[in-house]
C-alpha cells in the first residue's frame, strides 16, 4: 500500500516513520502542500494523506481518481477542505481524525491570552531594541481577577477551561448542547451572559459551512465588555476578521490572537518577507502587537502529531481490511 503524505515537516518525519512500523505502508513523505504541481506526486499511489490547508477539491480529487488513488485521508478533525460530494462521485473513500491532543490547542489559547493580557510581545519588542523603560501600556490585570469565556465546550474547549481555571481565572462557557461533565471547572451560561461578563473570550467551536460562518461578528462584539481580549484557535471561517480589526482599532477589543484565518492558504506556509502583502495582512501587521497571528500551529506538538498520524494510519488499515472505517466521511 503506497501512501503519499503531504505537508510533512522535517520535525514530523520521525513520527510518520516510527508509527508506520506497526503498519508497513510504503510511505512517500513530502514537505509540499497539495497544489497544482504536487497533486501529480500521487501517480502510482494507492492513498494520500492531507493536512488542513490541502485543497481536496473536485479538480484534485479527479486527478487522484485517474491516478488510481482509492483512499483520501485527512489528518485533521475539520474536513471542510475536502469536497465529499466529489469524492463520493469518484468512488474515493475519505476518513478524518476524530480526536487528537486537546492540550495542544488549549495550551496555545492560554499562551496567546497571557501574552496579550500581559503585553509580553510589546514589552519584549522594546527590550530587544534596548528600551527597558516601563510605560502605562504594560500595566496588566491579573488573570485570577478575570473571567474567561469559552465558546464551545467539547474536548478542546473543556481542556482550555481546565487550564484557565488552573491559573486562577473564573471560567464560564457556552455551548449549544448542555454539558454534564463540567463540574466546578466551568459554569455553563447562555451566550448573552458570556459576552457580557467575559474579560477574555476563547473560541473552540466547530465550523459548519453555511451555518455558523463569521459567528464572531460585529453584532456579537457589540455585546462584549469594552476592552475584551479575543482568542480564536478553532477555524478562521468562524470570524469576521474585518469586524474584529475594526473593534481593535476602536478600542472595543483590547487585543486579538488567532491561529487561523478564513483564507489562510494565501499566507500560511509562505515566507512573505520582502513582498507586497494584501490589504488585510497589511492591516494585521500594522496592529501588532495588539493583534497576534500564528500560522495554524495549534496542533504542532509531539502528542498531537502522533495522534493525527496514528489515527490516519488506522483509518487506512480499516479501509483495507473491511472496506470501511469508523471515521469514514464518504
Amino acid at each position: 500500500m503506497k501512501l503519499l503524505c503531504y505537508g510533512v515537516r522535517p520535525v514530523e518525519k520521525p513520527f510518520f516513520e516510527s508509527l508506520n512500523e506497526k503498519f508497513g505502508y510504503d510511505l512517500v513523505l513530502t514537505e509540499a502542500m497539495l497544489n497544482d504541481e504536487s497533486v501529480h506526486l500521487a501517480e502510482g499511489c494507492d492513498a494520500v494523506m492531507l493536512r488542513g490547508n490541502c485543497p481536496g477539491n473536485r479538480k484534485n480529487l479527479e486527478i487522484y481518481k485517474n491516478y488510481g488513488v482509492k483512499y483520501v485521508l485527512t489528518r485533521t478533525v475539520g474536513y471542510n477542505h475536502v469536497d465529499l460530494e466529489a469524492a463520493k462521485e469518484f468512488g474515493l473513500k475519505v476518513a478524518y481524525v476524530p480526536f487528537y491532543s486537546p492540550n495542544a490547542i488549549a495550551e496555545l489559547a492560554l499562551t496567546m491570552a497571557l501574552t496579550l493580557a500581559r503585553h509580553t510581545s510589546y514589552t519584549t519588542n522594546n527590550t530587544q531594541q534596548g528600551n527597558f523603560k516601563i510605560d502605562d501600556f504594560m500595566f496588566s490585570k491579573e488573570i485570577r481577577k478575570s473571567t474567561v469565556g469559552i465558546i464551545g465546550l467539547g474536548k478542546i474547549g473543556f481542556t482550555a477551561a481546565t487550564i484557565f481555571k488552573g491559573v486562577g481565572a473564573n471560567v464560564i462557557g457556552y455551548d449549544v448542547v448542555e454539558k454534564d461533565y463540567l463540574g466546578d471547572t466551568c459554569t455553563q451560561v447562555d451566550l448573552e451572559t458570556l459576552l457580557k461578563e467575559s474579560d477574555i473570550i476563547s473560541m473552540h467551536m466547530p465550523y459548519f459551512k453555511g451555518s455558523n460562518d463569521e459567528f464572531l461578528n460585529a453584532d456579537l462584539i457589540s455585546k462584549m465588555k469594552d476592552g475584551v481580549i479575543l482568542i480564536n484557535t478553532s477555524r478562521g471561517e468562524l470570524q469576521d476578521i474585518d469586524a474584529i480589526l475594526d473593534a481593535v482599532e476602536s478600542g472595543k477589543v483590547q487585543a486579538f490572537g488567532t491561529d487561523v484565518l478564513a483564507n489562510e492558504t494565501a499566507y500560511f506556509n509562505k515566507d512573505l518577507r520582502g513582498t507586497d502583502v494584501d490589504a488585510l495582512m497589511t492591516r494585521i501587521m500594522n496592529l501588532y502587537p495588539r493583534v497576534l497571528v500564528t500560522p495554524h500551529v495549534g496542533s504542532y506538538t509531539d502528542e498531537a502529531v502522533s495522534n493525527m498520524v496514528e489515527y490516519s494510519y488506522e483509518n487506512l488499515q480499516e479501509f483495507i481490511n473491511t472496506g470501511t472505517s469508523k471515521n469514514e466521511l464518504a
